[in-house]
């Protein structure tokens, strides 16, 4: 297998692990971030850039894991500026379908490929390495890139071309985003009728009413702190995506509403289950 020179832009909550795990992997790797300071970490084992453009122009394969539409454009406008012609750009943000396609067609006029590749983890799941990636793009891009992947993954789902990806992303998003709002409000409904917090939990844990989405945010529900692993603030963006591309479904208007306004409420940079603190105001 040829080793390719990889950069990795977007040193976040979900980013930094990611690119962490490939440097554990001994892959020659070059990162960057917006700010430097959560760069730093990376200085003694890979290279670390102050501009995109540097960055490109020294690697083969470039990962991206920006927070939103407005920041994958503004990086991806840069890059187009540049040579990238036999490159290939993998986007792991969760973006909107529009954006992400718009994004591989820029690309494709300038002989560069690209792959959508969002996941379904969080921050712990990003540092061991076993997120589900789901992906869009050609097959033989997926292959180059699958080595790469794994190490960041524990397994790699192609959807299809380009925007399929995302496509399942955010379909798996707005399941979650009601699963987080059932669970608060029946922690919050066990509570009034008399229920200890940690017993209603197990019960849902051992039933078949838990899942692993439910396991993950009981130690958060229980101790009621919600240090973000996933904030409030992006499953709102994700839901109104979701929306956008076509989920105009009863529960989608809840969702809306519900996430929205905790977000006006102030609760946006807490971790998505943090939404438990916006209904007990309403209840």
């Amino acid at each position: 297998m040829k080793i390719e020179k990889i950069g990795f832009i977007g040193l976040g909550n979900m980013g930094h692990p990611m690119a962490k795990n490939l440097e554990k992997a001994g892959f020659p790797l070059s990162v960057y971030n917006r700010s430097p300071e959560k760069a730093r970490d990376f200085e003694e084992k890979s290279s670390v850039y102050t501009h995109v453009k540097d960055l490109v122009q020294n690697t083969d394969l470039i990962f991206t894991m920006l927070t939103n539409d407005a920041a994958v454009k503004a990086v991806y406008k840069e890059i187009l500026n540049l040579d990238i012609q036999g490159k290939l750009f993998v986007d792991m943000s969760t973006i909107s379908p529009e954006a992400s396609k718009e994004t591989a067609d820029a690309l494709r006029i300038k002989e560069a490929s690209f792959i959508d590749a969002p996941v379904a983890g969080s921050t712990q799941p990003a540092k061991e390495g076993t997120l589900i990636i789901m992906t869009g793009g050609e097959e033989e891009n997926l292959q180059r890139a699958m080595p790469y992947l794994m190490k960041m993954g524990k397994s790699v789902k192609h959807l299809g071309e380009n925007g399929k990806g995302i496509a399942g992303k955010l379909s798996v998003n707005y399941f979650l985003a009601a699963i987080y709002q059932g669970l608060a409000e029946t922690v919050l409904l066990s509570e009034k009728l008399g229920i200890e917090r940690s017993d209603m939990l197990e019960i849902i844990n051992e039933s078949a009413s838990g899942s692993g989405a439910t396991k993950v945010k009981t130690p958060m529900l229980i101790e009621d702190h919600y240090t973000p692993a996933f904030a409030l603030d992006l499953m709102l963006k994700d839901i109104l995506l979701a929306k956008n591309a076509g989920a105009g479904y009863p529960l989608s208007e809840v969702l809306v509403n519900t996430y929205q306004t905790a977000h006006d409420k102030g609760f946006g940079q807490d971790d998505v289950i943090g939404i438990i603190n916006y209904l007990k105001i309403i209840r």
